[in-house]
């Protein structure tokens, strides 16, 4: 039997469901907290958790054929990517705010996970695209 440590592999596949339930709580504290302009000592960290997990996620589900690694470099080069285009479109409007950032980095995330959903193979929409 694999081990990773002294837990065996299963086990250790077993806490991704919790540690991906874990991230998605610290990334939606961070996205309300920026939101509802709430004073806290944990709103810069958690904001820019989400700032950096929510474009990832979204990516990364769009690169199901892609290995682990290849996955995870080319989600973490498309957050640092969305974050800065839309910083960018920011600056350039003159319309530079937090809260307008992390509304705008959400509504991009937002469809283009859901894109990635809809779109993946297999699914019904796949499946009836195809007969």
């Amino acid at each position: 039997m694999r081990t990773i440590g002294n837990k065996p592999l299963a086990a250790a596949a077993d806490s991704l469901p919790v540690l991906a339930g874990a991230a998605l709580a610290v990334s939606g504290v961070g996205a309300v907290l920026a939101l509802a302009d709430l004073a806290s000592p944990l709103r810069a960290p958690f904001t820019l958790f989400f700032l950096i997990v929510a474009p990832a996620s979204a990516v990364a589900a769009a690169l199901r054929g892609l290995e682990p690694l290849g996955r995870m470099v080319a989600s973490a080069a498309g957050a640092v990517a969305l974050n800065l285009l839309v910083a960018q479109a920011m600056l350039a409007t003159h319309n530079w705010s937090v809260r307008g950032g992390v509304a705008a980095v959400a509504a991009i995330s937002a469809p283009l996970f859901l894109l990635a959903l809809v779109r993946r193979p297999g699914s019904p929409t796949a499946r009836r695209r195809t007969s």
